[in-house]
């Protein structure tokens, strides 16, 4: 039975070996251009790249590097221009391009392949998108913690409470608070570039798994895309995911922190707390309630750090058990990448813009002061530094708490001599101590919510940006 061109097995690059045309459904099955095509721009720096180290070493001509890199630039317009075809025949972005390069100059983009393999492209072409991403996620990230730094500066004496198991603590400050996100996002700053500092290594030139005989220079190639070395090993080389495993891991991590800023605007803007208020441009509606403000953006922001969390255990799982060295498996690697990087991108985009539309609302959060006793750790320490044991103190402390409670007032509303009750240590300064703006400047010290401390630890802040 005759074929037609279409199913011919001819067309593919390894076509040789076959008798028969593959199946449509595994052709379906087996293809990855419709998402790996977003990686075009680094399989044609990779393809030039090794193009030029191939007509360095003689391996090519001058003129046939010189017809991949006219190809090369068609391609580029093409792709660029919404002109270029891509074929699910072609199975990924490495053979549409190399079909096409082929078409435009013929023997050239034959020889292009010349020294290398699919899988040490494929690995390649991840690394640089990988790196690619990561730079444009420090960049967000920056923008997010500069945005942040700006509103912490104008909340740095703005006090509010601060809680442990939800239940109001101590006072604290609103840009303390804050800081303390960004301390968070330093440290996911700091992974990512680590991330960076592994992802940065070339495997081209492993080949399939085993290296290859033609004289070519890696070192040369990796200068010439940015990297920092060579993979040392040509097994690892092509069957290494631990970057992506370790991008995914830094990317839960910091998807972790934003739930967490989630979840505290979302009990924030709450008006049982109303401690802050959210720009409308990122709140929605209700379809039946006028009223309502929702939160939608810290909502999402929190629900979609599963999905990250589900595609680093996707690549775990699907890295667990692979013998050395490529295995097709490996192709189920990109959409979780991809859509990790999606959205880390994206929620730092929207993050960056929405901390500038912050309102505080410090009225509400000194009446929360006012509610749960927030200077009592104050008192305890006033007494003990007075010469009474701190346990001693902790417990008049604690009765002084319970006959406030009992009145319905807090503890600077206790008269003089109700609080020397409780201990004969009291003196008149004690109403100074039990202020919010006593017990937040006493706290003066690297790390500490007195209202200089933060001002000097952003200022630390910038300096690190």
């Amino acid at each position: 039975m005759s074929q037609s061109p279409s199913s011919s097995p001819s067309q593919y690059t390894w076509a040789g070996r076959f008798s028969e045309p593959m199946s449509d459904l595994v052709k379906r099955y087996t293809a990855s251009v419709d998402f790996d095509k977003r990686m075009w721009r680094q399989d044609i720096r990779g393809s030039l790249a090794h193009a030029r180290m191939l007509a360095k070493q003689s391996i090519i001509s001058a003129e046939d590097l010189a017809d991949i890199q006219r190809g090369m630039a068609q391609i580029v317009g093409e792709i660029e221009a919404g002109s270029f075809e891509w074929s699910l025949d072609l199975e990924d972005v490495h053979l549409n391009i190399e079909k096409r390069l082929t078409t435009l100059v013929g023997d050239a983009g034959k020889r292009l392949h010349t020294g290398r393999s699919r899988n040490d492209q494929v690995a390649t072409d991840i690394r640089l998108y990988l790196r690619d991403s990561i730079d444009d996620i420090l960049v967000l990230l920056g923008q997010f913690q500069s945005n942040l730094l700006d509103l912490a500066e104008r909340e740095a004496a703005t006090p509010m409470p601060g809680f442990t198991h939800l239940q109001v603590a101590q006072p604290i400050t609103f840009g303390h608070h804050l800081m303390a996100w960004f301390e968070m996002t330093r440290r996911d700053a700091e992974r990512f570039a680590d991330v960076r500092k592994r992802t940065n290594r070339l495997p081209l030139g492993a080949a399939a798994l085993a290296g290859t005989t033609y004289p070519i220079d890696r070192e040369f190639v990796a200068a010439e895309l940015g990297f920092d070395g060579v993979c040392e090993n040509s097994l690892d080389a092509v069957s290494d995911r631990d970057f992506a495993i370790e991008f995914c891991a830094a990317s839960a991590l910091l998807m972790m922190h934003f739930s967490r800023m989630s979840e505290e605007l979302v009990l924030w803007m709450n008006p049982r707390f109303g401690f802050v208020k959210i720009a409308d441009r990122f709140c929605t509606g209700s379809s039946i309630m006028p009223q309502k403000k929702n939160p939608d953006v810290p909502e999402l922001a929190r629900g979609k750090t599963g999905r990250v969390y589900g595609h680093l255990t996707s690549l775990l799982t699907l890295m667990k058990g692979q013998p050395l060295a490529y295995n097709k498996d490996n192709q189920e690697d990109k959409e979780p990448l991809f859509d990790a990087v999606d959205t880390v991108t994206d929620t730092l985009r929207i993050y960056a813009e929405m901390i500038s539309g912050i309102t505080a609302r410090p009225d509400n959060m000194r009446d929360a002061l006012r509610q749960g006793f927030a200077t009592a750790t104050d008192l305890a320490d006033y007494l003990t530094r007075k010469g009474l044991p701190f346990r001693d103190a902790h417990e008049a402390v604690g009765l002084a708490v319970r006959r406030a409670e009992e009145l319905g007032v807090d503890l600077p509303q206790l008269s003089l001599d109700e609080l020397q009750q409780f201990s004969s240590l009291v003196g008149e300064d004690i109403f100074t101590v039990l202020t919010v703006e006593g017990s937040l400047a006493s706290r003066n010290h690297i790390g500490g919510t007195a209202p200089d401390q933060v001002r000097a630890a952003i200022v630390r802040a910038r300096a690190r940006l």
